[in-house]
């Protein structure tokens, strides 16, 4: 008879053998859910970003004059980040613009295409200023917009997925330690007020991609595993009333999922 108590949840969660992550990674995002934040502050944030942004948007959208403030916005969120989000939950942050540049970059490089390679990694809390947040979403169009026919003569390329060590600042202080999720519901909501109506729409929409850049990863290997992470979003249809910080989360995911599968099948290639 199994023992009813059963292990821990987390156990169960990092160790699924179905799970296609690093289990190093898989450890940092179980542990990070785990925070306190993520169990009490979550579930109010999120709706509240929710209303808040939509409320930012419609007076933006009713306003005239189209103004932005992306300098303003990169010092806010990263100020937040060193302040009040936990070193781990940076470090997945930082990784995902790492990540998803290396997924495109894959795509540069195995189809016929002049687009030139995505140059957007950032190892440090500060790379995530300097417009890095709208470059990361633009690179999806332009890798989109711009790729050929793909290349067989060869076989894929599998170059370029290495991730470099990354620097959260874990030793600065912090006046609280909020997960990844938490802080992007509040993160969203510097977004909405420093972009125009039509940016954070294309911000947001570029995450509708996800499934065609995962076709894209299946036809070039071969393999339809890709496949299984599609969640149906059309990129036909444009919808920016959406949770956004719930989307971004799960993007950020199926990315991590992707890119540890195109190594899997560099190893064995």
């Amino acid at each position: 008879m199994s023992d009813l108590a059963g292990p821990p949840l987390w156990d169960a969660v990092v160790g699924d053998p179905s799970l296609v992550l690093d289990p190093e990674t898989a450890r940092k995002i179980a542990a990070d859910q785990q925070r306190w934040t993520r169990t009490w502050l979550y579930p109010l944030a999120r709706p509240v970003s929710r209303v808040l942004a939509l409320v930012i948007l419609v007076l933006k959208r009713l306003t005239p004059v189209r103004w932005t403030a992306h300098r303003l916005m990169d010092r806010l969120c990263i100020w937040f980040l060193r302040r009040f989000v936990s070193p781990q939950a940076v470090e997945l942050l930082i990784r995902h613009f790492v990540i998803e540049t290396n997924l495109l970059n894959f795509i540069v490089r195995n189809c016929d295409t002049d687009v030139e390679p995505v140059s957007l990694r950032p190892t440090t809390l500060a790379g995530l200023g300097d417009n890095a947040v709208i470059e990361h979403d633009i690179n999806v169009y332009v890798v989109l917009a711009g790729i050929g026919p793909l290349v067989y003569d060869a076989g894929p390329d599998y170059s370029g997925l290495d991730v470099p060590e990354l620097d959260p600042e874990p030793d600065r202080f912090r006046f609280m330690h909020l997960d990844i999720q938490t802080a992007l519901c509040l993160m969203n909501l510097p977004f909405a007020a420093c972009l125009t109506p039509e940016e954070y729409r294309r911000a947001v929409h570029s995450m509708r991609f996800d499934d065609s850049i995962l076709a894209i990863l299946a036809e070039i290997t071969g393999d339809p595993s890709f496949l299984r992470w599609c969640n149906g979003d059309l990129s036909v249809r444009v919808d920016s009333n959406a949770d956004v910080p719930h989307a971004v989360y799960r993007h950020a995911v199926i990315c991590e999922y992707a890119h540890e599968h195109l190594r899997r099948l560099a190893a064995r290639a």
